[in-house]
């Protein structure tokens, strides 16, 4: 097991974290899933801000000369 850390966090914090927490759920898990979770919400915005762009920004990796 890797080295234990701690994050320091304020009460109103420590609070929310133990509502989120599942029963047998570790800190250490939620918090791992609460990253998965940021990441997949950041890369859906970025492919809708990707597919409302116009082509015309892009350029085909065909076009490119190296």
């Amino acid at each position: 097991m890797a080295a234990v850390k701690r994050i320091p966090v304020s009460e109103p914090i420590w609070k929310k974290l133990g509502e989120m927490k599942g029963a047998g759920q570790t800190y250490d898990d939620l918090l791992e899933d609460l990253i998965e979770r940021s990441k997949k919400a950041r890369l859906e915005e970025d492919v809708k801000m990707w597919e409302s762009s116009p082509d015309s920004e892009y350029v085909s990796l065909t076009e490119i000369e190296d």
